[in-house]
């Protein structure tokens, strides 16, 4: 019988969040070796890896990093994705973040194609993803990568559950004026999701379904036909007022809206981006 430890067990998932039972037949087959065994945890995960592929990678993290350019700052969000909630908290997927985000900054990647090709210590993110889930066992997934820059750029990672890395994560943009309320934005950004900054930002052809779906509900319900176009343009202030950032009633003061709390800031929001892990 191989010489090894409760304690080695625990000490090899932890560093390769493999399961017990795979961590324990790794182990014997290198009849206690704790570096054999990785080896061996490694090799069996490299070949699963396309048996894990239909899987779904549904938990995961977010990680964000700003930095000072020429036109002020850039911030940098990405969502790396596994199966399980074990996986998020392990150290090797943490890691594996950490590393992903650092080259996607130095790289300038805009999205998770063009990241996956960026360079992490001489390989690709994409080969890193794939040698990193081959020790840990599970899928893991790129899923997402956002950058906004701006004068001044605030981030806001929210934890769902204080025993996991944070799962939402929001980088606002704003003005040197606007910088001062970005906080406090980019925390009502977290917890009410619009999705777009301004109504301007809304595209005519969802804003020409929104009153088209409007107008039908208004005549379902029986309205007449000379105050359809009041009712319409109240419903459709409903739609603005709950998916335009700038028209949302503010978290911390819902008497106001967040547009207005950024002006009486004498600032400007230019944008945002928003990631929760799954959504």
């Amino acid at each position: 019988m191989a010489n090894y430890t409760a304690a080695d067990i625990k000490a090899l998932r932890e560093r390769t969040g493999a399961g017990m039972l795979d961590v324990k037949k790794a182990l014997d087959e290198a009849e206690g070796d704790a570096e054999k065994a990785l080896e061996i945890i490694r090799v069996k995960g490299l070949k699963g890896v396309a048996k894990r592929e239909g899987r779904a990678a549904s938990d995961g993290l977010v990680a964000a990093h700003v930095s000072d350019d020429a036109s002020g700052q850039t911030g940098v969000l990405i969502e790396l994705n596994c199966e399980t909630d074990f996986v998020t908290k392990n150290a090797a997927f943490v890691e594996l973040a950490d590393s992903v985000l650092a080259a996607v900054v130095a790289a300038g990647a805009a999205d998770a194609e063009s990241a996956l090709t960026a360079d992490l210590d001489g390989r690709t993110v994409a080969d890193a993803i794939t040698e990193t889930a081959a020790t840990i066992g599970e899928k893991l997934v790129l899923r997402r990568v956002a950058r906004v820059s701006a004068p001044a750029v605030s981030v806001y990672l929210h934890k769902v559950n204080k025993d996991l890395p944070p799962q939402v994560g929001v980088l606002v943009g704003t003005d040197p004026a606007g910088a001062a309320v970005a906080h406090d934005v980019a925390m009502h950004i977290a917890a009410f999701s619009p999705a777009y900054l301004t109504r301007d930002d809304v595209p005519a052809d969802v804003v020409a379904d929104e009153r088209r779906i409007a107008e039908e509900t208004s005549r379902n319900e029986g309205k007449p036909e000379a105050a359809l176009p009041k009712i319409v343009e109240g419903r459709m202030n409903g739609f603005f007022k709950e998916n335009v950032l700038l028209d949302q009633a503010f978290a911390k003061d819902p008497k106001t809206t967040v547009g207005k709390v950024v002006a009486s800031a004498g600032g400007t929001v230019t944008g945002f981006a928003r990631f929760r892990v799954g959504a």
